[in-house]
C-alpha cells in the first residue's frame, strides 16, 4: 500500500533569527547546510523547498541574494571563531543590506525551541545559555516588539 497521500517532510528547515553563537556544534553545522540550501532555493537552483515558510523573510527582502549571503557570512564568522573550516567560497558577495525586522515574540519562541533542543542534545551548551534572559539576534535581523511570525509553526 502506498502512503503518497501526504507529502513526506524530510526535515524542518530552521533559519534561526537568533545569533549563531548560541548553537551547539550540530546546530551550527545544520544551520550552515540549511542556509546553503536556502541560497540554492533563492537562486532557483533546486526544485525542493521553494515554498518553505522559513524562506518568506528572504524572498520579501529587496535584495534576497545579498541578504542570504550576509546571513551565511555571519554563520561562517561564528564557525571560524570556533575553529571550524566552513567553505567561504560558497557564500558569494557580501555587502551591507537592509536589516530584516524580527518580532520579539518570534525571538522568544525560537529561544524556547533552542533551549529544549540543547537540553536534550547538548547539556553543556544548554547550561552555558540557560540563564540568559534576552538573547541577541543574528546580525541580519533587527528586533521589534511583536508576536510570533505568521509563518512559524507553533
Amino acid at each position: 500500500m502506498s502512503h503518497n497521500s501526504r507529502p513526506v517532510r524530510h526535515h524542518n528547515m530552521r533559519l534561526w533569527s537568533l545569533h549563531p553563537k548560541y548553537l551547539d556544534p550540530q546546530g551550527l553545522v545544520a544551520l550552515w547546510r540549511e542556509s546553503l540550501l536556502a541560497k540554492a532555493v533563492l537562486r532557483g537552483e533546486t526544485r525542493g523547498y521553494t515554498n518553505h515558510p522559513q524562506l518568506e523573510r528572504f524572498k520579501a527582502h529587496p535584495q534576497p541574494h545579498f541578504a542570504i549571503n550576509f546571513y551565511l557570512a555571519a554563520i561562517h564568522a561564528e564557525a571560524t571563531e570556533r575553529g571550524y573550516t566552513f567553505d567561504s567560497s560558497k557564500i558569494g558577495p557580501v555587502c551591507s543590506v537592509q536589516l530584516i525586522l524580527v518580532n520579539s515574540g518570534q525571538l522568544s519562541h525560537e529561544w524556547n525551541h533552542l533551549q529544549h533542543k540543547l537540553a536534550t542534545r547538548s547539556p553543556i551548551v544548554h547550561a552555558r545559555w540557560s540563564d540568559l534572559a534576552s538573547p541577541i539576534c543574528h546580525p541580519l535581523f533587527h528586533p521589534q516588539p511583536g508576536p510570533v511570525a505568521s509563518w512559524e509553526r507553533v
